[in-house]
């Protein structure tokens, strides 16, 4: 299965953000939610159909005009799915911010199902002054199952230069992962990226720690945790603690 979304929210006259353009094919439907008219557009992306399941290549891309304010959401956790022999999975996000612009893209959690083998592959370009939330978690298998192979790759560029890189992978083919340089025995890892100009000091709680990027203004939490309601607690601590 291919299917396409896209979402492009733009600043009107008024201040207000509108949704100058929501489309969609199954299982990537995007449906506007919140309060019309408002400062602040809200989407939510709804599961069409199951999966993603081996073979499918999904491309979601998001465009933030200037002064526009978009917070993206999922009804639910996404659960990747195996399919035939030797095919991958692809979920592309492609994200562009412009000036003054801020995203929050704020998914449910990626479920790697035992067998499957999903990449999902983010690329992110701010402006030099734009905002972002960017939060980004894994659960390596349902309840009482051996996680499949999940790859999660980020990429973030402010003002044309490079701000943030990182690679995640846990599954059977990924080295290691499960060991105390990746999830330390736990099944679920996370994180958040914060771009917004909001001072921060570093935090530090079980399992997970808030630092600064080398770019000004930027900071990762990062946590893992046994289960993904407890992965979601931790980072959203370390967020709230980090406050200055």
């Amino acid at each position: 299965m291919r299917a396409h979304a896209r979402i492009v929210a733009c600043r009107d006259a008024s201040g207000a953000t509108v949704l100058a353009e929501l489309r969609g094919e199954a299982p990537l439907l995007p449906r506007a939610t919140g309060t019309r008219g408002g400062p602040v557009g809200e989407v939510h992306l709804v599961g069409g159909a199951a999966g993603p399941l081996g073979g499918d290549e999904l491309l979601l891309s998001l465009v933030v005009g200037p002064g526009a304010s978009l917070v993206l959401r999922t009804v639910a956790a996404s659960v990747a799915l195996p399919g035939p022999p030797d095919e991958r999975s692809t979920l592309t996000v492609e994200a562009a911010v412009a000036e003054g612009g801020r995203l929050c893209y704020l998914p449910e959690p990626t479920v790697a199902a035992a067998g499957c083998d999903h990449l999902i592959l983010s690329t992110v370009e701010l402006a030099a002054d734009a905002q972002l939330c960017w939060r980004e978690e894994l659960v390596a298998g349902r309840h009482g199952e051996v996680g499949g192979d999940l790859t999660l790759r980020t990429r973030v560029r402010r003002g044309g230069a490079p701000l943030y890189h990182q690679d995640l992978a846990v599954g059977p083919r990924a080295a290691q992962w499960a060991g105390p340089a990746v999830l330390g025995g736990n099944r679920s890892a996370g994180s958040v990226l914060l771009v917004d100009g909001v001072p921060r000091v570093p935090a530090t709680v079980d399992g997970g720690s808030l630092m600064a990027l080398a770019a000004p203004g930027a900071w990762l939490a990062s946590a893992v945790a046994p289960a993904a309601h407890e992965l979601r607690h931790t980072l959203d601590m370390l967020c709230e603690r980090g406050r200055a």
